[in-house]
């Protein structure tokens, strides 16, 4: 309001409030990117097991998959792939060469050579089985106590393994089966006693790698028992390793199994051990060859089948 001259009161015009001044977008920022979880250096590492990744890009690997079962069906159902009786000799069959009637063909008694063959799983794949356990369980317990015990423990068993490596596995099974006996049952002992040491070798090395991780230490400080660091941290990431060897384990007792029954100190005759097999059949290769060469094969197969998969086994578990 101001007083005119006549003083008369004009009212002023009312003043605009001043316009505030643009103010610029802000730029769009991009959304904030954070890294990968990374673990912590105190976390157990994760190991796996050998998970098998797919089967379809690897056909040599299925085709050692399907082996290795085919010969364990084998082992625990032989009557779902013959119906022959392996024992029966027939005189009207003798020394008939491989054929749709008798797949692997006969020997010198008219028996057929398939129906033995697959009837002779069930006697060397138990006693591999039995072998392979024995090395396992044995070798594993010796290398974790040697590993994680140390001091005056490590250094005998360690010595007595050196020992068990140094005698040739086959020579070293001999001479066990010819102080306990002949028979399979010895045989299976003797091949998993020669195979200990590889398996307690493997486990050591592992629990020497596991107990210098942080996380053990970490335990050690606040208290907690030696046995339950072993048994809780310890051994569950020190095995991959030494199951990734059990494949390897199964073909090599197959080949020192059937390697002893073809010498002669496994299963008597008639009885249709592999080795027995292919002993049976090498005076009759200029003959009737299939007698000692289709069961020979069979075992080749099984044997380069397991390789295989303790090969894969290998590289995705991760022997170190």
């Amino acid at each position: 309001m101001t007083i005119d001259s006549d003083r008369t009161l004009v009212a002023e015009p009312p003043v605009a409030d001043p316009v505030p001044a643009a103010v610029p977008e802000l730029a769009a920022t991009p959304p904030l990117l954070l890294p990968p979880p990374v673990d912590s250096p105190d976390a157990p590492p994760r190991r796996r097991f050998g998970a098998l990744p797919s089967l379809v890009s690897r056909p040599g690997l299925v085709l050692a998959v399907l082996v290795v079962t085919l010969a364990v069906a084998w082992c625990f159902v032989p009557g779902l792939f013959t119906w022959k009786d392996p024992y029966l000799p027939d005189s009207t069959a003798i020394l008939v060469g491989p054929s749709a009637e008798h797949l692997f063909g006969t020997d010198r008694l008219g028996r057929d050579i398939y129906s033995r063959t697959v009837h002779g799983a069930v006697i060397t794949l138990s006693a591999t089985l039995l072998a392979v356990a024995i090395a396992f369980v044995i070798g594993t317990a010796l290398g974790a106590i040697a590993g994680f015990v140390g001091g005056a423990v490590e250094l005998v068993i360690m010595r007595v393994v050196d020992v068990l490596l140094s005698v040739p596995g086959l020579l070293l099974t001999m001479v066990v089966v010819s102080a306990l006996g002949y028979g399979t049952i010895n045989v299976a002992i003797a091949v998993g006693v020669s195979a200990v040491a590889n398996f307690a070798r493997v486990m050591r090395a592992e629990v020497l790698r596991v107990v210098q991780a942080d996380y053990i230490e970490a335990a050690a400080s606040i208290g907690t028992p030696r046995l339950t660091i072993l048994t809780h941290h310890v051994l569950p990431n020190s095995l991959s390793s030494v199951v990734s060897l059990v494949p390897l384990q199964f073909g090599a007792s197959i080949l020192a199994i059937a390697a002893l029954g073809f010498l002669g100190f496994g299963a008597p005759p008639p009885e249709p051990e592999w080795g027995l097999l292919v002993s049976e059949g090498r005076d009759l290769l200029a003959v009737a060859p299939w007698i000692a060469l289709l069961p020979g094969f069979v075992i080749l197969a099984v044997v380069l089948s397991s390789n295989r998969i303790s090969r894969e086994l290998q590289r995705d578990g991760g022997i170190r």
